[in-house]
């Protein structure tokens, strides 16, 4: 019995070994965006990227989020039975060449708790105002996540933003939008320039 005991107590540690605290920033460069991670906050802080399909045709049926070796990230248990989409930051859209790159958008190292009318509305008008612009420019994007001081953590653990900022730059020319994570009081994604 006095084994068996032993066993048990052993057991979880040997298979999981002593847990590394989570870290707040973990920067990974990917070869079509790059990222700054936050694992206790299980979102993303920062991402960055150039458009490079504007006009891609890739099939996106059947893909879902998948986790990241070595990152501690939010999972599916999050965007359940509430209003948060997983919202791409780099757009799933802006990299339909292949269905290998489409792919590699679905990391949860991609995806932030986004108000699903926020994700589906204005947000999603802007993504394609990126893609217009990529016809003509180069478009380099940055997305920064807003943590504020009354940011809601969900009982999975995972925080959602209160809001987001997309700064989009070609051909000299700087465009800054910030956008608070809730449901649109406005139409056009244009009503929420800031610069």
């Amino acid at each position: 019995m006095k084994k068996l005991l032993f066993i048990s107590f052993l057991l979880p540690l040997l298979l999981f070994g002593q847990r590394s605290p989570l870290r707040d920033s973990v920067y990974i460069k990917t070869d079509i965006f790059e990222v700054v991670y936050s694992e206790v906050l299980q979102q993303p802080k920062f991402v960055s990227y150039t458009v490079q399909c504007p006009n891609g045709s890739a099939p996106r049926k059947g893909m879902d989020f998948y986790s990241f070796n070595g990152v501690v990230t939010s999972d599916n248990l999050d965007y359940v039975n509430n209003v948060w989409d997983k919202g791409h930051m780099a757009p799933a859209a802006d990299f339909n060449c292949t269905v290998e790159m489409l792919y590699k958008t679905f990391s949860y190292l991609n995806c932030a708790l986004q108000h699903e009318r926020l994700n589906r509305g204005v947000w999603r008008i802007l993504e394609m105002h990126e893609r217009e612009l990529a016809q003509q420019y180069s478009v380099r994007v940055q997305v920064r996540a807003v943590y504020g001081p009354n940011a809601e953590v969900l009982p999975t653990g995972a925080t959602v933003p209160t809001g987001f900022y997309k700064i989009i730059r070609y051909n000299d020319k700087v465009e800054k939008y910030y956008f608070p994570n809730i449901s649109p009081t406005k139409s056009s994604y244009t009503d929420y320039l800031i610069q």
